[in-house]
């Protein structure tokens, strides 16, 4: 069980990352955007570490306040529904 958790961890978290960063380089294109709906639920399903890591290092979304501060909460959830789960 815990290396299927890390190993979803892993993929979800890298998932994340592309997704915000292909968002990004679509916000920069003028081009479709990838809804916030599908970000938020990224992090929600154990994602939030990589879109907190692509928001910071690509400078996307940093002003809006629900991002801003919904997902560090995600975050944490995360971090606590996994670490019950690898216990």
């Amino acid at each position: 069980m815990h290396a299927a958790v890390l190993i979803w961890l892993f993929i979800i978290n890298c998932t994340a990352y592309i997704v915000m960063s292909d968002d990004k380089n679509r916000a920069r294109r003028k081009r479709d955007r990838i809804p916030e709906r599908t970000l938020f639920l990224l992090a929600f399903i154990g994602g939030a570490f990589g879109i907190l890591v692509g928001m910071y290092r690509k400078r996307h979304k940093t002003k809006h306040a629900s991002f801003k501060f919904g997902i560090p909460l995600l975050l944490f959830l995360n971090a606590v529904l996994y670490g019950y789960f690898l216990r």
